[in-house]
């Protein structure tokens, strides 16, 4: 058994997943504060669409609607949630 570089992603990718979708659900069933409840929600996206847009990347058959939906949406859920992540990581000064 050769090691392929496409499985291990794949496989990762689904493990990510996994996480990222326990943070969402513990985000919402779980936590109580709301600004850790923002953020594990954040991360839990961040992972799950970047998870998801490596498995369309990895994929060997042609894109479909789907796959194009997701392309063009992932990067801005990412991207909006790590702004948030940004926004939310420290206390503002002089208080």
């Amino acid at each position: 058994m050769t090691f392929d570089p496409q499985q291990f992603a794949v496989g990762a990718s689904w493990i990510a997943t996994a996480i990222g979708a326990g943070l969402w659900l513990w985000s919402w069933l779980g936590e109580k504060d709301a600004i850790r409840k923002l953020r594990f929600l954040d991360c839990g996206v961040v992972l799950l669409f970047s998870s998801v847009l490596l498995r369309i990347v990895a994929q060997e058959k042609t894109m479909g609607v789907w796959d194009w939906a997701m392309a063009l949406l992932a990067p801005l859920f990412i991207a909006a949630a790590l702004w948030r992540l940004a926004r939310t990581a420290c206390p503002p000064s002089g208080n």
